[in-house]
């Protein structure tokens, strides 16, 4: 017997779907870390409707960026959650340049670019 929450029907691609944006995460957030920055949590889909991506700063100083996965290309999803972590982090010029290029290097060498 299969059990699905109401109103949702999960697919194989919905579930393929969840995987890679988890696996972004941990690559990001490993990253990030490396780079001695603050890692912000990730949540999907954003509460605001019809954004792509939001960003929540809590009271104890983290932040939450929300990304919508559905309905966009893998690679602009991965666009949001490295900008939000440049912005959680308040990062600007050459420093956002540098860390923006180190985040695309380890999802570049994790493939997670691929379709």
């Amino acid at each position: 017997m299969t059990v699905t929450p109401l109103g949702h029907d999960w697919s194989v691609m919905d579930a393929a779907l969840s995987i890679r944006f988890a696996a972004a995460v941990r690559v990001l957030g490993h990253a990030g870390r490396a780079r001695g920055l603050t890692v912000p949590g990730y949540r999907s889909p954003p509460r605001v409707a019809g954004a792509e991506r939001t960003l929540r700063r809590r009271p104890d100083g983290g932040a939450t960026v929300a990304v919508r996965l559905h309905g966009r290309p893998f690679v602009a999803v991965l666009a949001d959650m490295i900008e939000g972590l440049m912005v959680a982090n308040d990062l600007s010029g050459t420093d956002a340049t540098r860390v923006r290029t180190a985040l695309w290097d380890a999802v570049a060498s994790q493939d997670l670019q691929a379709a």
